[in-house]
């Protein structure tokens, strides 16, 4: 990026005029400056100066130039200004969106010291930095502000990084601090970041690192997590100076730094990962830059100078013009600005990622960007300028973009589509698909609002060309699957993605409901279909009509126009909508009802306010009317009272629309008091109520506020008093006596008599009440009254009265019960009977006159029936006995099963006539089986029989017929009924009546006269299917006769006599369907017999045609010679394939021989030019002289084959010698041997094979050896026989060989003999070479034998005196072994003492061994583990040996944890200096120090054993070449520290619990050795119990460090400034586990934390007059080593006694403290230490101590 001047914006003065502070807004149109005198001047975007407003002092009594405005900048929104000044405050001002606007103080927040800093990142949030060093966050919501994080140095800087996600805070002290309020998965740490040289004024943080500088005139950029990057060092420059100010582009990628000047640019370039400088800006007389601010589409850089200039710079890295329609300007490597040159709209598109855009295209009619990184993909809409930012794996550019979709970009790429929301930077959805077709794809993204819908977000699209899916793109799940029968070719969601419209290929229009899952086919031949924008109506045209759809809910109601042309497009504007259709050359428009459109669309999305506003347009009518009354329910059910009252206003419904009016203003006047809109206020949800009618939910709600007046008021103002009574009565209302007053005084004045009876009721004023009702004309309601209480009862008066009345107003049943209540029961009956109360007057005649109850229950019939409840009168009339009545009303009432039920229990036959019409109404429902014995009961069987028959019922008429008719007469009727429908023509109905009689014949003969085949067979195959083959063949044959041969055919397939058929079209000589008919029916051969018939019928050339045509000609020739037709064989041989002719005489040769024609078959074998099988003929018959004339004649090679057949009959005949004389004739010795092999006389075929195939002697003899051992002990009886035989024939080693091949294993003593045989015949008959490699064969036989003597004497024979002695020695047979070394080659007696101690090893003689072999002996006891009794051997020889074994014993005691035995094998055995020993001294010493528990005195032997050790160890490296080797020193510290461990067991035995401590802190000096945890440990507990606090704590302190260490497996993170100036060393080995318990551990803890609260304790080491840690011998201050006490180890000062040996010295108090304490004890262990003291230290001092 380079920056270049374009203007200035604000001139500089003479002197210093500083521009404190600028900032440019978010949306680019403002730009703020802060000058000097504390005025804000407000730029344009073109840099022009348009407005300015002064800021104001916190406290005005302060003056104008009591503050500094520090930093400004604006809300997000761009529409307000925050300000922050030196004065402790903040002010935002409300500056507005349009210029002149007035500037209004919005939000001011006041702080405790001076503001240094500000950001505003995001709304409602402005991040701050205080003099004071906190950071904090000010809300201008709540208008509170609260710290974010504080710090004790003075806020320099504030930047964010590029999303305003997080923030960097720079501190006087060089702290850069971090916070993020989101880390947009980042993972970066929060906090102290890093620590910068110098202040960090000018900070900046880019895309990949943070730069700072400042005074030291470096520029740093450091890491995410604040490690250094890159320098940049201008220290040396002398023009430069310090920086001031620094700025980040809006895209991270560029930084500038202010200095003096001089603007410095940097750019990150993301391939190498770091910052590159450009080429500075530099500008004499500029002076030092004090603000800067970058434009937030990165296209300008404004800076500001100490003398109050600002100038204007231009920041781009390319310009670019596209289709000369727009500017495309790079201003870094990841941002981009389209601007539209004719309209000036720019865009700025920008990678969030940071990457470098490649390019950027505009398509799409010039309204869509789209822009390539590495690894995102950049899409734009100009138009709403919606950008997105997707990754994107590029794929070479491949990828097809579609803009069909104002909403969503289409991507294909490799077989997928993807979906991009403009606005949204991730990936709506992919799917697979293969159609790119923008009109097989549907999206539809919140375009139309519905109520309670949020995120409508659908795609439909196909998986295969008849197959749709429709997925929810927002949820990420499939709402269904549409597999169609037919190939799709267009498909559209509606707005709301509810509906979906596709056409198939055939095309039918369908509409699929997405929640139902129903489709539904609306229209067929559809050439033109589209959704009407903005709403649910569907238009299409098929052929000469168009189709509209407004309500598309109900698909088969649509509204068709005729039309003359095609529908081309769909227009709607300006509250139309119209169809355009081309007619010819005209184009028409056809309008639309655009109110069922608008308005059915807007109550379909619950949009009530569109719907009233498209309402308000329309002129009344009986349409618009209807619209306004559904849109009133609507709104009033959705609580849109506003909308609800404009309604009724139009409707004219005055009262409606006043009350509602009165209604609204309660909601809006509670809206306004209380927030909210005001609906759920208890008076509106109460009026509402009412206005439903329904007062109960009105009473309630008042009731739950208690507003009892306003319930009493709604009823009185309805006139519902009874209502307004009930809840006075129920709340005890004072008023209630004057309501009720007043009631009746209203009811009077209406002349509401009734009700005001019933009021004087309530009163219980009987008499008042019953005359109202009277005057009322209610006699009904006051005899009830009357009836219920007894006084009125009594008053005859009174009952006469209302008697009276009842029976003139004829209540007759009324007047009937009072009567019965004054017991009058005649005038009751009278009365019941004259008002039809039928039931009344039957209870009460049951009671008081029982004869006429009869009566009454017939006139009740009568009466029912009268008013035609026929059914209710049937009982009556049982009741009353009048059954014929009953009947008749049952068959009125149509309930024929309870007539044929009174029937049944009639006892005359008077019901008879009545059968015929129950039986009629059954036969006419088709319920025969319930009809049938009707007609019976009624003698009525023809009628019944005639039903059957025109039924068609046969069987059931013939069963019926069958019992009423003879069955001649049935049958005879049948048959004759059957054949006057055959003469009709009715062949089916008559085929059924032959069925039903059983005579199925007749039906078969009636379908053959007739030449009905087909029902011929279907007959036959049900009833006679036996016969079924033969009737196709039958009907085939006839067929056949008449010529019908594809019927026939036909028949012969179904008979399964596909020859039939093949034989009917040769005879017939249709040659084509025969050889059809075999190759479809007959096997794999049939077809070809056919053809090859087919040709002999034609013979000659046409033969030859017909049978190439097939390629069957090869085939035929061979059938021909097959099936002995030569002369046609030869015939076709001839004039085709002449190479057939020798083949055909073979066959032909082969049919004479097998008729025993020799002679002939020999002249045909000759012409096939085969003479050989002719030769083969007179073999296998036996005719040796034919076949050697043959042979001779005409194939000399078959001579052999002659004689070998002859040799082999003489074989089978026995004739042995004939037969071998032919073979050798013949020249087949080979035959002659197999011969003899095969009849088992070897010995004739060993002879021929000598004489005539002598190589093959030695196989054949092989073979004869395996025969014999086949066959055991016989075949090992033949082979030595064999062998005798070779012997005395003098072929000794072929004897040898037969004799070493006897084996037999049950019989041991022959193989032996065989064997020895063999050994003798070659030592005396073959050659010194053949017998050794015999003996070598013979005696490891005989060794396996166990016949060692034997085998060593022939060894002996021929002197192999090695193998003599090995036989004796597998014998151990060692004296001889011995004795033939010794005498024959004394070579061998070392190898066989080495063989017998091998032996002795073998078998485990140890003790034996010893004898022989010492050190093998020793080995054998260690590897056996008897390490007592090797140790025992050993200490027998010399020292050296000794000490091999006790090392080897004492490693594997330490390897098995036993140091101590190890120790005692060392202690007993002494301790050479072997270098090879160290290691296993070095162990065994650090496990002994290991051990638990082993410092009381019983451990007092183990310690001084391991001291005794040590010292005789050291004396004995003192004596060798490691003497003051760094080995010998570290034994020398061993032996020190565990003659410490020794005395210090001594000292606790006799209670010198001082000493004993002292010896445990000075040992922690030895840490490097001991076990860092055990040392301090056991220190700390002597400490402790001395209480010696301060050391006691710091000791156990460390250890708790220690085991804590331990068991995190790290010691790093130790602390040792306790023990500075201390010899204690800091680095120790990492013990391997802990040496102290769980609960020791948990008993520390606890101690040091009491005693760390207690604070009596001070964490200090006590010091000496050294001015030195005590128990130190190195001093502090002087460096000079003191000597270790050897009875504390302590330093010896001044107060010391001396010994002889260098080195060596003692406390003396120490000294006298041990001796009193030897003295007085008489401590054997006190003793010992004295006495080891007095040999380690040459003597003890003079006034020592003596051991008796």
């Amino acid at each position: 990026m380079q920056l270049k001047h374009l203007k200035t914006l604000l001139t500089p003065q003479e002197g210093a005029a500083k521009v404190t502070c600028m900032t440019w807004a978010p949306n680019n149109s403002k730009f703020a400056v802060c000058t000097v005198d504390r005025v804000v001047l407000l730029y344009d975007e073109q840099g022009e100066k348009r407005d300015k407003f002064s800021t104001k002092p916190a406290d005005s009594k302060y003056g104008k130039k009591s503050y500094v405005v520090k930093a400004m900048a604006f809300s997000p929104d761009s529409t307000k200004i925050a300000i922050a000044q030196t004065d402790n405050i903040i002010y935002v001002y409300k500056i507005g969106e349009e210029w002149g606007e007035k500037k209004v103080i919005c939000n001011k927040f006041v702080q405790t010291s001076a503001l240094t800093c500000l950001l505003w990142p995001a709304e409602h949030a402005i991040v701050f930095g205080l003099a004071e060093g906190k950071v904090r966050l000010a809300n201008t919501k709540t208008n509170k502000s609260s710290t974010v994080y504080g710090t004790d140095s003075y806020v320099v800087s504030l930047t964010s990084n590029v999303s305003g996600k997080g923030m960097l805070s720079g501190h006087a002290d060089g702290t850069v601090v971090r916070y993020f309020f989101d880390d947009e998965g980042s993972g970066e740490s929060q906090g102290k970041l890093l620590t910068h040289p110098c202040p960090p004024y000018a900070l900046a943080w880019g895309t990949n690192s943070i730069i700072v500088a400042g005074c030291d005139k470096k520029i740093v950029a450091y890491g995410r997590e604040g490690h250094i990057q890159q320098t940049f060092d201008y220290s040396r420059d002398r023009s430069e100076k310090e920086f001031t100010v620094a700025a980040t582009s809006p895209s991270g990628q560029s930084v500038v730094i202010g200095s003096y000047d001089r603007l410095r640019v940097f750019n990150w370039g993301p391939r190498k990962g770091a910052w590159d400088e450009a080429s500075p800006k530099e500008i004499p007389n500029l002076y030092t830059i004090t603000a800067l601010a970058w434009k937030k589409d990165g296209s300008r850089l404004c800076a500001g100078t100490l003398c109050g200039g600002v100038e204007q710079f231009d920041c781009c890295l390319r310009r670019s013009i596209y289709k000369n329609k727009f500017e495309i300007t790079y201003v870094g490597l990841s941002q981009v600005i389209v601007k539209n040159l004719s309209t000036g709209m720019r865009v700025v598109l920008k990678s969030h990622y940071g990457y470098e855009i490649d390019e950027v295209k505009i398509m799409g009619k010039d309204r869509y960007l789209v822009g390539h990184t590495s690894d995102t993909l950049l899409l734009g809409d100009l138009a709403s300028n919606k950008l997105s930012e997707v990754a994107w794996q590029g794929s070479g550019g491949n990828e097809k973009f579609f803009f069909e979709n104002e909403t969503v970009c289409m991507i294909f790429n490799a077989g997928e589509l993807t979906l991009v929301e403009y606005g949204s930077n991730d990936i709506l959805g992919s799917v697979r698909t293969e159609f790119m077709n923008p009109h097989l794809i549907s999206v539809r993204l919140n375009e139309r609002k519905q109520r309670g819908v949020e995120g409508n977000k659908k795609l439909a699209y196909l998986i295969d060309i008849k197959t749709i899916a429709i997925v929810d793109l927002a949820g990420g799940y499939n709402l269904g699957t549409i597999n169609h029968d037919s190939k799709i070719d267009w498909l559209e969601l509606n707005e709301t993605g509810r509906k979906l419209l596709f056409r198939d290929k055939k095309l039918r229009l369908h509409l699929y409901d997405i929640e139902s899952s129903v489709k539904t086919t609306v229209l067929s031949f559809c050439s033109y279909v589209q959704w009407v924008p903005g709403s649910d109506v569907v238009v299409s045209q098929n052929r000469g009509n168009l189709c509209v759809w407004y309500n598309i809910d109900s698909p088969e109601r649509a509204t068709m126009f005729p039309l003359r042309g095609d529908v081309v497009d769909l227009e709607r504007s300006n509250g139309k909508t119209e169809v355009i259709v081309t007619e010819g050359v005209n184009t028409v428009s056809y309008t639309l009802d655009e109110g069922l459109i608008e308005f059915g669309t807007a109550i379909d999305d619950g949009d009530y306010y569109r719907a009233t506003a498209f309402l308000e347009t329309l002129e009344m009518s009986s349409e618009t009317e209807a619209m306004w009354k559904t849109l009133s329910k609507l709104s009033l059910e959705a609580r849109q009272l506003h909308i609800a009252e404009r309604c009724f206003a139009a409707l004219g419904d005055v009262s409606k629309a006043r009350f509602l009016n009165q209604t609204n203003n309660i909601a809006d006047q509670v809206s306004k008091e209380y927030g909210g809109d005001g609906t759920e206020f208890y008076q509106v949800k109460a009026r509402l109520a009412m206005l439903d009618k329904n007062y109960k939910l009105a009473e309630m709600y008042y009731m739950e506020q208690n507003a009892i007046d306003e319930v009493m008021e709604m009823y009185q103002e309805l006139h519902m008093w009874d209502d307004c009574i009930a809840v006075a009565e129920s709340k005890g209302h004072p008023e209630l006596d004057n309501l009720r007053h007043s009631y009746y005084q209203w009811l009077m004045e209406t002349n509401q008599d009734e009700k005001a009876g019933e009021v004087k009721e309530g009163e219980e004023d009987f008499m008042g009440a019953i005359n109202l009702y009277l005057k009322a004309g209610l006699p009904a309601k006051a005899a009830r009254l009357a009836m219920s209480r007894e006084e009125l009862v009594t008053n005859s008066d009174v009952i006469n009265r209302i008697a009276a009345a009842l029976i003139k107003g004829e209540f007759y049943e009324r007047a009937g019960d009072l009567f019965e209540k004054i017991r009058n029961n005649q005038r009751a009956l009278d009365c019941y009977r004259k008002g039809n109360a039928f039931r009344k007057a039957v209870e009460l005649a049951r009671v008081a006159f029982p004869a006429d109850v009869v009566k009454l229950e017939e006139a009740w019939g009568d009466y029912l029936v009268q008013q035609k409840q026929l059914d209710a009168a049937i009982n009556h009339y049982i009741e009353a006995g009048c059954s014929s009545k009953a009947i008749e009303a049952a068959i009125g009432a149509r309930q024929w099963k309870k007539a044929v039920h009174i029937l049944e229990l009639q006892e005359d036959r008077s019901g008879g006539k009545y059968y015929l019409k129950i039986a009629q109404y059954y036969a006419s429902i088709q319920e025969y089986e319930v009809a049938e014995p009707l007609f019976v009961k009624g003698d009525h069987i023809k009628d019944a029989i005639d039903m059957y028959t025109v039924a068609g019922r046969w069987e059931q008429a013939h069963k019926l017929a069958a019992k009423c008719m003879t069955p001649e007469d049935v049958s005879t009727l049948y048959i004759s009924r059957a054949q006057d429908l055959e003469g009709e023509g009715k062949y089916k109905e008559a085929e059924r009546l032959f069925a039903t009689v059983e005579e199925p014949d007749l039906a078969i003969t009636m379908y053959k006269k007739n030449k009905m085949f087909d029902d011929v067979i279907r007959l036959v195959a049900k009833h006679h299917p036996d016969l079924l083959s033969e009737t196709h063949l039958h009907l085939a044959k006839e067929l056949e006769t008449e010529s019908r041969f594809s019927e026939a055919e036909y028949h012969y397939m179904e008979g399964q006599e596909w020859k039939g058929a093949v034989n009917m079209y040769r005879v017939n000589d249709m040659w084509e369907e025969a050889y059809r008919v075999a190759k479809s029916h007959g096997g794999a051969s049939a077809h070809k017999q056919v053809a090859y018939l087919w040709a002999k019928s034609l013979g000659g050339e046409a033969a030859v045609k017909l049978l190439n045509k097939f390629g069957l000609l090869e085939t035929a020739i061979d059938f021909a010679a097959d099936n002995c037709a030569f002369d046609f064989a030869f015939e076709l041989a001839r004039l085709s394939t002449k190479n057939k002719i020798p083949e055909i005489h073979l066959k032909n040769a082969m049919m004479l021989e097998d008729e025993g024609k020799f002679a002939e078959a020999e002249s045909e074998f000759i012409k096939a030019g085969k003479p050989k099988e002719a030769v083969l003929m007179y073999v296998h018959n036996q005719d040796w002289v034919g076949a050697q004339r043959v042979a001779e004649a005409n194939d000399p090679d078959s001579v052999s084959d002659v004689l070998v057949g002859q040799a082999k009959f003489c074989f089978e005949q026995k004739d042995f010698q004939k037969a071998e004389a032919f073979l050798l004739r013949a020249q087949r010795p080979e035959l002659a041997i197999k011969y003899y092999k095969d009849v088992e006389m070897w010995s004739d075929a060993m002879r021929i094979c000598k004489e005539y195939l002598p190589n093959k002697l030695s196989v054949l003899q092989e073979e004869y050896e395996k025969e014999a051992a086949k066959k055991g002990s016989r075949g090992v009886e033949g082979m030595v026989e064999q062998a005798k035989e070779w012997e005395l024939s003098g072929e000794y080693a072929r004897a040898v060989e037969c004799y070493l091949k006897v084996k037999d294993s049950t019989n041991g003593p022959l193989m032996e003999k065989c064997w020895m045989k063999a050994a003798e015949l070659a030592i005396k008959f073959l050659t010194q070479e053949r017998a050794v490699d015999v003996i070598h064969s013979v005696g490891p036989r005989l060794t396996q034998l166990r016949k060692y003597s034997a085998a060593a004497e022939l060894y002996l024979n021929l002197d192999l005196i090695k193998e003599a002695i090995d036989a004796f020695i597998e014998g151990e047979e060692w004296n001889k072994a011995k004795r033939v070394a010794k005498e024959l080659d004394p070579r061998f007696e070392d190898y066989v003492d080495q063989r017998y101690k091998e032996h002795l090893k073998n078998q485990g003689q140890a003790d034996s061994l010893v004898g022989v072999d010492v050190m093998a002996a020793l080995d054998m006891y260690a590897e056996r583990g008897q390490w007592e009794k090797c140790i025992e051997t050993a200490s027998k020889q010399s020292y050296k040996i000794l000490h091999k074994y006790v090392a080897l014993y004492a490693t594997h005691l330490i390897k098995e944890g036993r140091a101590e035995k190890a120790l005692n094998l060392y202690a007993q055995h002494g301790a050479p200096a072997n270098p090879q020993n160290f290691n296993i001294y070095k162990r065994m010493f650090l496990d002994l120090l290991n051990l638990l528990g082993r410092d009381s005195a019983e451990s007092f032997r183990m310690w001084a054993d391991l001291r005794d050790v040590m010292l005789l160890l050291c004396e004995n490296l003192t004596k060798s070449s490691d003497a003051n080797s760094p080995a010998h020193e570290e034994f020398e510290q061993m032996l020190l520290i565990s003659h410490y461990y020794a005395i210090r067991s001594a000292a606790n035995g006799v209670d010198l619990v001082s000493v004993a401590a002292k010896l445990s802190i000075s040992l922690l000096r030895h840490t490097e050795l001991i076990p860092a945890d055990k040392a301090f440990y056991e220190a700390g507990m002597a400490a402790r119990a001395l209480g010696w606090e301060n050391m006691a704590f710091i000791f156990l302190n460390r250890f708790l460090d220690l085991s804590d260490g331990i068991e995190e497996g790290n010691l790093d993170t130790l602390d040792h400034s306790d023990f500075q100036d201390t010899d204690i060393p800091f680095e120790v080995p990492f013990p391997a586990k802990l040496h102290v318990t769980d609960a020791q551990r948990e008993e520390i803890r606890d101690w040091v934390l009491t005693v760390s609260m207690d604070q009596r304790v001070e964490q200090v080491l006590p010091k000496d007059e050294r001015d030195t840690y005590e128990a130190s011998l190195l001093a502090a201050n002087t460096g000079i080593r003191s000597l270790p006490c050897v009875i504390t180890g302590y330093p010896v000062l001044r107060n010391k006694i001396e010994f002889k040996g260098p080195g060596k010295a003692a406390n003396k108090d120490d000294w006298n403290k041990f001796i009193m304490a030897t003295k007085t004890t008489h401590s054997p262990e006190c003793q010992d230490v004295l006495k080891f003291v007095s040999q380690w230290c040459g003597g003890l001092p003079a006034s020592g101590f003596s051991f008796h």
